[in-house]
């Protein structure tokens, strides 16, 4: 029982040494005075306000891409002790004592100098020979861009790392296939390939596109697989299962991941707010929770509310009305109403409260106990500084002559009578007597008369509207704009019958305590939809170019300059492995198309072993700089070179695939 105790124990490893000394060259080539230059180097100064974001948990929005990069870079500030007192202003600026450089920079360098040896391993893994990988990962090394870009607080070395990644974890996979399928091994690299390919998502959207060309590889394999006679249907069925789980759910569950950590970390009220929903800042700490601490849940007849305009283009605004009136002509010649103008206010305005009233009842004030308001209830809208009645009627609006206009009424004595009644519609309703609700329920305004819909139409009034934005009444239609979305943001009670006491309780706070917490799902849904649809700055830099400049290095970027020596950072590529890397792609789409029309008239120049291997490093190596190259043609943003690099690496692996394929198969003596 004891007998191991008479015997040594001997652990026996297959260690790499190729691996070994590339890993050695990738870290010295990364990290070598890693802290240099000590200064602000361009988009370092985009990414470092979000690290400060991150120290100071304050909420932000950042529509460039999902924020597990931008954890990531604030994960090397945490473990440098970095306070987020930073001031990122300026390109050049010089770092404060208190900024640890080298940590800030350190995990983009890691993930650069890791991407050397994974070079190495992908072309190995595919079957091409040590000398070929040690080429793949020798031509990583040394590519000027790819140290640059590595070498500063930036997300490509990142995004190219998990890349690498999903592709060399599906090629193990794939690899252990055929030796042990449903073994720990295979199992690992399975899950690993989701894994790394939703942080690649994760990173920047555009990881969605090696994502998509692994699950394409993959769902040919798996076709093959169905039709392998010498699987049962249940051993088929379990394939398909695994590769479902580990390829769809697990890079959702991550997915989702990243932004739970996100969301529990920014926890506090900051600048980003006003973009968001009134629900999602009132579940932040500070800023509109504070104000909202303690509003009524249900809304009810004679509630004061403040109505925010779901949409928030092209910026938040809340309903408000003052004592002006629409011009009796309109510069135009078109005449108006003459009645008091109702608009969407930017700001926190008094003029922004409304008094939700009872159409068969003169009071203003909220019964005891309290009659809430619901689903397809009619009500009238009492502006509350004024007290006159939200109306729109069969005038054109100002700017938008199509639509209606929408007022104040005011009884002129003129044949215009009043239409100021409105049914209210909760979008967002579990039933049909759901109960109007602060802040969580979105509800549309739809008139009785005319069946027009309250819409913010985002047009900017002229001088006599005082720029603020155009409110209209639009024909009521299926679809769901936000635009035509409203949500009680502040309410209170009212308790006062009297103008000038109600004007004094618009200005005071209400105590009693609700909770309104969002849901994870409710939230993320929002956010996510947010940074996919916020105006991005997409204006001309002096240093963007087009995709057609990058494959032939036609353009370069100034990153930065020191102020005193002139020392200088550029990104720019070695145009050797550039030019090379460009001519190895279309060689190679060549011989395959070749060998393609040559199979189809039954001519096998290769054997079908090389063949497939042949086939797989194309999919991926030149397939994989496709998919990250060619969608930036239809992009409608601002691009730089650096969005090349992906594509550049993949081009890179394919260079020591075909020039070992054409010293192979096409450079070889025929044997006499």
């Amino acid at each position: 029982m004891l007998g191991f105790l008479q015997r040594p124990v001997v652990v026996t490893a297959d260690i790499n040494l190729n691996v070994v000394a590339l890993t050695a060259v990738g870290l010295l080539s990364r990290l070598w005075q890693l802290a240099y230059p000590r200064a602000v180097v361009f988009d370092e100064v985009y990414y470092g306000q979000y690290i400060s974001f991150y120290m100071k948990r304050i909420f932000f929005l950042d529509g460039s891409g999902p924020p597990f990069g931008h954890m990531l870079l604030a994960l090397g500030g945490y473990l440098g002790g970095f306070d987020g007192n930073f001031l990122w202003n300026r390109i050049g600026a010089e770092y404060s004592t208190n900024v640890p450089v080298w940590s800030l920079r350190l995990l983009p360098a890691l993930a650069g100098a890791l991407s050397v040896p994974m070079a190495y391993q992908i072309v190995w893994e595919l079957g091409f020979s040590h000398c070929a990988a040690v080429g793949a990962a020798l031509l990583i090394l040394i590519e000027n861009a790819l140290i640059t870009q590595s070498r500063l607080m930036l997300l490509e070395s990142a995004l190219i790392f998990f890349n690498l990644l999903a592709v060399l974890s599906y090629l193990k996979f794939s690899n252990s296939q055929k030796h042990g399928p449903f073994s720990p091994s295979w199992w690992f690299w399975l899950i690993l390939t989701g894994v790394a390919c939703a942080c690649a998502v994760g990173i920047k959207y555009v990881g969605v596109f090696t994502y998509l060309l692994v699950l394409g590889v993959a769902a040919v394999h798996a076709w093959h697989l169905i039709g392998d006679q010498t699987l049962s249907n249940v051993r088929v069925l379990c394939h398909l299962l695994a590769r479902a789980v580990a390829l769809l759910v697990i890079p959702v569950l991550v997915y989702l991941l990243f932004f739970y950590v996100h969301l529990l970390l920014l926890c506090r009220s900051g600048p980003h707010d006003q973009i968001m929903s009134s629900a999602f800042q009132a579940s932040l700490e500070g800023g509109l929770a504070r104000i909202t601490q303690g509003q009524p849940l249900e809304v009810a007849y004679g509630s004061q509310v403040t109505l925010k305009n779901a949409f928030g283009q092209p910026v938040p605004c809340w309903l408000h009305s003052h004592q002006s009136t629409y011009p009796v002509i309109y510069e135009n010649g078109r005449g108006s109403s003459h009645q008091q103008q109702v608009t969407c206010y930017p700001f926190k305005d008094v003029n922004n409260w409304w008094i939700v009233k009872d159409p068969g009842r003169h009071q203003l004030v909220v019964n005891n106990p309290p009659r809430p308001v619901r689903h397809g209830d009619i009500v009238q809208l009492a502006h509350g500084m004024t007290t006159r009645l939200l109306n729109t009627h069969d005038v054109a609006a100002p700017l938008s002559p199509h639509s209606q206009e929408v007022s104040c009424y005011i009884d002129y004595n003129v044949s215009m009578p009043a239409q100021n009644l409105w049914r209210l519609d909760i979008v967002n309703r579990e039933s049909d007597t759901d109960v109007w609700k602060t802040i969580v329920s979105e509800v549309r305004f739809v008139h009785v008369n005319t069946s027009a819909v309250l819409k913010l139409s985002g047009a900017p009034l002229p001088d006599w509207g005082f720029r603020q934005l155009e409110v209209v009444g639009e024909q009521l239609s299926r679809g769901y704009h936000g635009s035509t979305v409203w949500s009680v943001e502040e309410h209170r009670y009212g308790r006062s019958q009297e103008q000038k006491e109600r004007e004094l309780e618009l200005h005071s706070p209400t105590q009693t305590d609700v909770s309104r917490n969002l849901s994870f799902m409710a939230r993320f849904s929002e956010l996510q939809w947010r940074m996919l649809t916020v105006r991005s700055d997409d204006s001309e830099h002096k240093y963007s170019s087009t995709p057609l400049d990058w494959v032939m290095l036609d353009t370069n970027i100034a990153y930065w300059l020191h102020p005193r020596t002139s020392a200088q950072i550029h990104l720019l590529g070695n145009i050797v492995i550039w030019a090379s890397a460009s001519l190895a792609t279309l060689v190679y789409a060549l011989l395959f198309i070749w060998y393609l029309f040559r199979r189809r008239r039954r001519v096998c120049d290769l054997p079908e072993d090389c063949w497939l291997r042949w086939a797989l490093a194309g999919a991926l190596c030149a397939g994989g700089w496709a998919v990250n190259y060619v969608p930036f043609f239809m992009m409608e943003k601002t691009l730089f070179l650096y969005h090349y690099l992906p594509a550049l690496t993949f081009q890179i692996l394919l260079l020591p695939v075909v020039l070992e394929h054409v010293s192979d198969h096409l450079c070889r003596s025929p044997v006499n």
